[in-house]
């Protein structure tokens, strides 16, 4: 078994700051955006860093409805939305299945920025550089998501960044972002989780109160 590369999301958002501050780019308004739940910790971390606002991009993952962890796609705020439709024909789940997965999906996108957003407007995007920040990419279908609603919302450049990612990710998901950043690739990926020596379920709670800190910190002298 692979020995854990990052202690914790906070490690993870520390090693990958590290790697995204090393690289000279052009001077641009940035602004970080982090996946919930498990992506805000790290993107939190990474937001300091650069001295960037934090916020979040909403994304939900399409399960199958009798293998809710398989990925037979993503949908996004601003009605973004990617389904694997060969995926979709080999695991024999109709049309109507997949609405009602959706259906549920988005009940649920729609509570989550009501919670974290608590009624504050998302940050402006247009000409900004968007880094879109989670805790790893799997099959990549939620970050294939989460760059085009951000591509909806005006961001002129766009930087997916992650701890750890497949070998092959930025072939995956060519085109979805302008540049990508991992702390590693490796070859023999299987879950994201097994990158970390802690990666427990990341709570309501915990984004809310990254995302109040990170405006108390924008907000000093």
């Amino acid at each position: 078994m692979a020995r854990p590369l990052f202690e914790d999301r906070a490690d993870a958002g520390r090693q990958l700051a590290a790697v995204l501050v090393q690289t000279p780019r052009a001077p641009k308004p940035t602004v970080v955006l982090g996946l919930p739940r498990g992506g805000v910790p790290v993107a939190a971390v990474v937001a300091a860093a650069l001295d960037a606002p934090l916020d979040v991009v909403a994304v939900r993952k399409l399960g199958g409805p009798r293998h809710p962890e398989l990925a037979l796609g993503a949908i996004g705020e601003g009605g973004a939305r990617v389904v694997d439709t060969d995926l979709q024909r080999r695991t024999g789940v109709s049309d109507t299945e997949l609405a009602a997965v959706e259906a549920a999906e988005i009940a649920e996108l729609d509570r989550r920025l009501a919670v974290y957003r608590s009624g504050r407007p998302r940050l402006a995007l247009d000409g900004a550089r968007a880094v879109v920040v989670d805790d790893g990419v799997a099959t990549g279908a939620t970050a294939e998501v989460a760059c085009r609603v951000i591509r909806q919302l005006g961001a002129e450049e766009i930087v997916l960044a992650v701890p750890v990612a497949p070998a092959d990710w930025t072939l995956r998901l060519a085109g979805a972002a302008d540049e990508f950043v991992a702390v590693a690739a490796p070859r023999d990926f299987w879950a994201v989780g097994q990158w970390y020596a802690r990666f427990d379920q990341t709570s309501d709670a915990e984004v809310i109160a990254l995302l109040g800190g990170a405006d108390s910190r924008l907000s000093m002298p």
